[in-house]
């Protein structure tokens, strides 16, 4: 049993852009942050990143056990190396996300990896929204409607993740519980890191576009973003949900360009889904704080910068940790996991009612 009120809880991100694994501390009691904690991030390497990426797109009843043994393996190594905790919020790798269709996938053993901590494991905490109609995503908005309140905020602001795929949450803070009628809005806005890092892998062996070097050196198809944009996606009322690969004409779109238009191409593709999307938000957020690895691409964030009508800053600029904010989200989940309350709602993943998710994963004796 947790004891009451706050508890460290230690929750753990793997994202779509496949880069490694996020491992961070929270002292919550599932409803207000108390104090961030120490953080952890173990990146996959070159070799590690092709085994997961050979999997995108597998189910539950596919052959992964390399993938799983690796996503196991990577996870253990990450949070073993923690004190303190009572409590592991488990993500998983997201493999596939199909909420109207097969459902969704995230790759991992959430009792497996509480035998090996010794600790209660809370996980798979997608699947019960999307059988309830939901989409499942996303499900860091919860978390970030506790963190418009640590920061203060008084007026309607906006928490913008460019990770594998983008997604927003728009929060007014001035209601008392996230799952109250017009706490929330979030939804995908669309394809942010994962096609561009897609890109740079086949053309040029890289990761990733760093600090939008290539970018910064080629010039936008204007048509090629037109066509991105007609993408019957955008016209989706949230919320909505996207698939790492949905938008994989993007790569058709930018195939006969160079690699640094390609690149230009790509980044302001991600950057105009954003300015479509706040199109959806009940009124303009006071700021929009982005956290993910798209925040250090400074021709992203110029893009966002001209392309929105209010302030655009890195969540840094609040005393944040955009490199561990999903990370902290799933350990605050987890906790609310534990106690019953609810970690999706209607504004959220377009579920029925406000629910919990999770499963709860305890060491055997």
């Amino acid at each position: 049993m947790l004891k009451d009120g706050a508890i460290w809880a230690l929750g753990a991100m793997s994202g779509t852009s496949l880069d490694g694994v996020d491992a961070a501390m929270v002292l919550t009691d599932g409803i207000e942050i108390q104090q961030f904690g120490p953080s952890k991030y173990r990146p996959y390497t070159p070799d590690e990143r092709a085994v997961l990426r050979s999997a995108l797109g597998k189910w539950q009843d596919d052959n992964l056990t390399q993938a799983q043994a690796l996503c196991h393996g990577a996870h253990l190594d990450v949070l073993s190396g923690f004190e303190g905790a009572q409590l592991v919020g488990f993500h998983g790798q997201t493999l596939a996300h199909d909420p109207k269709g097969r459902g969704t996938h995230q790759m991992g053993d959430g009792e497996a990896l509480a035998d090996a901590l010794g600790l209660p494991v809370v996980w798979d905490f997608r699947t019960t929204d999307v059988e309830l109609g939901g989409q499942g995503a996303p499900l860091a908005p919860f978390f970030h409607f506790a963190c418009a309140k640590k920061i203060g905020a008084t007026t309607p602001v906006a928490f913008l993740n460019l990770g594998g795929v983008g997604n927003i949450t728009w929060v007014d803070p001035r209601k008392a519980n996230p799952q109250d009628p017009g706490a929330l809005l979030a939804f995908d806005t669309g394809p942010a890191n994962a096609p561009l890092n897609d890109l740079m892998q086949m053309r040029l062996g890289l990761d990733c576009d760093h600090d939008g070097q290539l970018a910064r050196q080629g010039s936008v198809e204007e048509g090629a973003l037109e066509l991105f944009l007609a993408e019957g996606y955008f016209r989706k009322i949230p919320p909505k949900s996207l698939d790492r690969d949905d938008f994989s004409l993007m790569l058709d779109l930018v195939g006969e360009l160079s690699d640094a238009d390609a690149a230009a191409t790509m980044t302001a593709m991600a950057a105009a889904a954003v300015a479509q999307g706040m199109e959806h938000c009940p009124s303009s957020p006071a700021q929009i704080f982005v956290t993910g690895g798209g925040r250090n691409n400074p021709v992203m964030m110029r893009m966002l910068e001209v392309s929105l009508d209010c302030p655009v800053r890195p969540v840094e600029a609040v005393g944040l940790d955009g490199d561990m904010l999903e990370a902290q989200a799933f350990a605050y989940l987890a906790v609310r996991v534990a106690r019953g309350l609810p970690t999706s709602a209607p504004a959220t993943t377009g579920v029925a009612t406000a629910i919990g998710g999770g499963r709860i994963s305890r060491p055997q004796e």
